[in-house]
C-alpha cells in the first residue's frame, strides 16, 4: 500500500516517521521545505501539491493544526479531493470537528473514495515511538484494511463507530486532559505552600486515587520548569472550543467546561498563544508568588517503552 502523509508538524512528523522507519512506501507534503527535505533524505518521496500526492498513493493521511487548514488542503484547486479516485482512502488524523469531518467525508464519497477519521491521543513523546493511541471512525472493513498501517503508528487502536465518532471521543479526552491540568495547578499550589517535598508529592499523587496521565507526564516538565509538553495554548482553546460546540448542539448544560475555556483564554493572554499549554499552572505560581520546582525531572518527555507493533482494543 502506498501512503501519502500531509502535515509533518509536532505530531504528524512523528507518525510519518514511524511509517518511514518501518519501510512503508511514503510520499509526504508540507509547506515547510526543511521538513520535507528531512524526509526526502530518509527515503520518502515529496509531492508538489496535495492533489499530486492523492493521485500517487492509496491511503492519504492528513494531520494538520486546524479544521480551516484541513479544509484548504482538501478543497483547494490543487487539493486532495481533486486528486481522489475510486477506492482511495482518506484518513483525517487531525483533531477536528465531527461535523467538519462528515462534511468533507461527503465530498470524498462523491469521488467514490472512502473517508475515515483517526485522531491520536497520548502525547508527542509516544507518537515518536509508535506507542500512541489511535481512535478511528468509519467503515469497519476499511478500518481493517488499513489496520496494519495503524499498528505501526500507534500501540492501542480503537474502532469507535461511524465517521466522526473518533473526533468526538478525541475532543472529550482533550477536554478531560485540560481539566486535569488546571486542577494540577491548584494541587501544586497547596503542596508548595504546605512546604511538602514536591518530588515526594509527585510520587504520592502518582500512587494515589488522584493520579492521572496528565500528572504522570505534564507534572514532570512543570516541576522541571521547562513546561515543554509540545502542545500549545491555542490548540487547547481550539479543542475545548470544539467540545463546547458539540455540547451546545446536543443542548447539554455544562458547568466546568466554560470555566476551563475562560482560564485558558486568560493563560493565552498572559503567556501567548504559542506558549506551552502546561504553562497554565503558571497562573497559580504568579498569583501566589511561588514556583513549582524539584530536582530530577526532565526538560522534555521521552517514551521509554520499547517500540512494539500495535493492536486493536
Amino acid at each position: 500500500m502506498k501512503i501519502g502523509f500531509i502535515g509533518l508538524g509536532n505530531v504528524g512528523g512523528k507518525l510519518a516517521g514511524s511509517l518511514l522507519r518501518n519501510k512503508f512506501d511514503l510520499t509526504v507534503r508540507d509547506l515547510e521545505k526543511n521538513l520535507t527535505n528531512k524526509f526526502e533524505k530518509l527515503g520518502a518521496k515529496v509531492a508538489n501539491s496535495p492533489k499530486e500526492l492523492a493521485k500517487q498513493v492509496d491511503l492519504i493521511i492528513t494531520c494538520l493544526p486546524s479544521p480551516e487548514i484541513c479544509a484548504e488542503v482538501m478543497e483547494s484547486e490543487n487539493g486532495i479531493i481533486n486528486g481522489l479516485s475510486e477506492n482511495k482512502i482518506w484518513l483525517e488524523m487531525s483533531t477536528t470537528d465531527e461535523a467538519e469531518v462528515k462534511r468533507l467525508g461527503k465530498k470524498v464519497i462523491e469521488k467514490k473514495a472512502i473517508p475515515l477519521d483517526g485522531p491520536v491521543s497520548g502525547g508527542c513523546h509516544r507518537a515518536s515511538t509508535g506507542n500512541i493511541a489511535i481512535f478511528v471512525g468509519g467503515e469497519r472493513k476499511i478500518f481493517e484494511k488499513i489496520l496494519p498501517v495503524l499498528t505501526i503508528m500507534g500501540r492501542k487502536i480503537l474502532h469507535t463507530g461511524e465517521l466522526g465518532s473518533a473526533s468526538i471521543l478525541k475532543v472529550i479526552t482533550n477536554y478531560l486532559a485540560s481539566v486535569h491540568l488546571v486542577a494540577l495547578g491548584e494541587a501544586w499550589t497547596v503542596a508548595k505552600k504546605s512546604k511538602l517535598d514536591l518530588s515526594k508529592a509527585y510520587k504520592g499523587i502518582a500512587a494515589s486515587s488522584g493520579n492521572s496521565f496528565v500528572h504522570e507526564t505534564e507534572s514532570q516538565v512543570i516541576l522541571n520548569g521547562s513546561y515543554n509538553i509540545n502542545f500549545t495554548m491555542d490548540l487547547v482553546l481550539k479543542d475545548t472550543g470544539i467540545f463546547n460546540e458539540i455540547a451546545k448542539k446536543l443542548n447539554s448544560s455544562l458547568e466546568i467546561s466554560p470555566m476551563i475555556v475562560d482560564i485558558f483564554k486568560d493563560g493565552e493572554k498572559k503567556y501567548g498563544s504559542r506558549a506551552w499549554s502546561s504553562m497554565i499552572v503558571k497562573r497559580m505560581e504568579d498569583l501566589n508568588n511561588i514556583e513549582f520546582r524539584a530536582d530530577g525531572f526532565p526538560e522534555e518527555l521521552t517514551d521509554n517503552e520499547p517500540e512494539e507493533k500495535g493492536y486493536e482494543i
